[in-house]
């Protein structure tokens, strides 16, 4: 197994000092299955001093319960004690940890086989749990007694949902019987924490395993909005699809457009798969039926955007991704109708565009596109085609626009506050209400956008107000 020089380093540095060390957990894992470890946890029969003492640079990052980060470099590598963990008392920390001198004895108090797998060059890899076998058969499955592994720590259940998505595999049937068992105690679990679980989840290439946390019974303390997507059918032409397993579905392929062209970052990325979850939260709300047995959600995506900042704010996001998740939640259904005309591109549909960026922002609306797009591939076959090139014909319609240079914003315009105040408007809101209505002008006229032009009508405007 080849590792890094730095961790190589520190293996070699505590067997010359006596003391044994291992390459323990994901990074095993992960370079066993081909995959770039995150990070490379070390465990060691050495306590917390004595591996101070025997590196120049050393973080106590977790002390108390033998772990020291050893800083190489600008890395910092996790060096931890072999120990056994007490009685847990809030289903998520245990009340003490004893160091113990016994490799086993650490392997054994971890959450699944395939972390509990340990390397260095002189042993190889020490499998006493058949991680190994586990991995051929692509199977997430628990060290020991599974109702006891969650019983101690109520997250391993979400990430052991969360790894069957990242791996492609499937959870052993006595793993998933604990984990409905053992479900109510995720209540322990803070919400930041799952969050982090969820979030891997769903960027994932198996991002449609949350399936298994609804049929465990995990959702419903955490996202129990979803239970009720997966209960809501749409009978309707344009969807195959209930609402929850259609917003899944819309995930998996946000996953699969980003992979492709990569056209945003891995923070846009995270909105985007929250917008695909949520963009319709609100259906089950707003369902109705007609006449003909049709079922409709009007409405849905300016509820869903409210609905959906409460969730994110329930799951602790940051301001910013709620922003962003709730604009694209909110116009996720614009068609972009005048874009396409008759089967070909219309630059018509251009005085809606500049509005429609005007509304959501220059900069979110690739993101706006890759939903769309990914909702539309969700949906069922009904107008497909249709669709995707009326979306196309939207994105050129933007394209042009931001080549253009077009003023979408106040801030875009070829005047500002200032030459209205030279007009002789005094500061406060009514410079403001003429920066609108001449943002108004330009939306409509984009070569309007122009300093003589502008001025002309604020003139006008002006005497309108004395």
């Amino acid at each position: 197994m080849k590792i890094p020089e730095n961790v190589f380093f520190i293996l070699k540095t505590l067997k010359q000092n006596g003391y044994e060390g291992y390459a323990v957990g994901g990074c095993v894992r992960d370079t066993i299955l081909g995959r770039e470890p995150e990070d490379w946890d070390i465990t060691t029969s050495a306590k917390p001093e004595q591996v101070k003492a025997l590196f120049r640079r050393t973080v106590d990052t977790g002390i108390k319960h033998g772990t020291v980060t050893v800083m190489l470099g600008d890395t910092g590598y996790e060096v931890t004690t072999y120990r056994m963990d007490g009685e847990y008392e809030d289903h998520r920390h245990p009340a003490e940890v004893v160091f113990t001198p016994d490799l086993t004895e650490d392997l054994k108090r971890r959450d699944f086989t395939i972390n509990a797998m340990a390397y260095n060059p002189e042993a190889g890899i020490v499998d006493k749990f058949d991680g190994m076998g586990d991995i051929e058969k692509k199977c997430i499955r628990c060290v020991g007694d599974a109702a006891e592994r969650f019983e101690e720590d109520a997250l391993r259940m979400l990430r052991g949902v969360r790894f069957a998505g990242q791996l492609m595999f499937d959870v052993e049937s006595l793993t998933l019987a604990a984990i409905e068992k053992k479900a109510p105690t995720l209540v322990s679990v803070s919400a930041e924490r799952i969050r982090t679980e969820l979030t891997k989840l769903l960027v994932s290439e198996g991002a449609d395993r949350i399936l298994l946390a609804v049929e465990t019974g995990l959702s419903k303390y955490f996202l129990p909005e979803l239970d009720r997507m997966l209960a809501t059918p749409q009978n309707n032409p344009h969807h195959a699809f209930d609402v929850g397993n259609h917003s899944v579905q819309a995930v998996k392929h946000v996953n699969e457009l980003w992979e492709e062209n990569r056209v945003v970052g891995e923070k846009a990325h995270v909105a985007l798969v929250y917008a695909a979850l949520l963009h319709d939260v609100a259906k089950p709300d707003c369902k109705t039926t007609d006449e003909k047995g049709i079922d409709h959600f009007y409405s849905h995506n300016e509820l869903g955007a409210e609905k959906a900042k409460k969730i994110l704010r329930r799951l602790k996001f940051d301001n910013d991704t709620i922003y962003t998740v709730c604009k694209l939640i909110k116009y996720h259904d614009t068609r972009h109708e005048n874009c396409l005309i008759d089967g070909q591109y219309s630059s018509k549909g251009k005085r809606a565009m500049r509005r429609l960026i005007n509304r959501v922002g220059m900069e979110v609306m690739p993101l706006l596109f890759l939903l769309q797009k990914a909702d539309l591939l969700a949906q069922g076959d009904f107008q497909r085609e249709e669709k995707l090139a009326r979306l196309a014909a939207g994105m050129r319609c933007y394209k042009e626009i931001r080549e253009a240079g077009d003023a979408v914003t106040i801030k875009d315009m070829a005047i500002g506050g200032n030459e209205i105040i030279e007009l002789g408007i005094k500061p406060g809101p009514a410079v403001g209400d003429i920066l609108q209505k001449l943002l108004e002008c330009v939306l409509e006229n984009p070569e309007k956008n122009t300093p003589d032009e502008l001025t002309q009508i604020a003139r006008r405007l002006v005497k309108t107000r004395v």
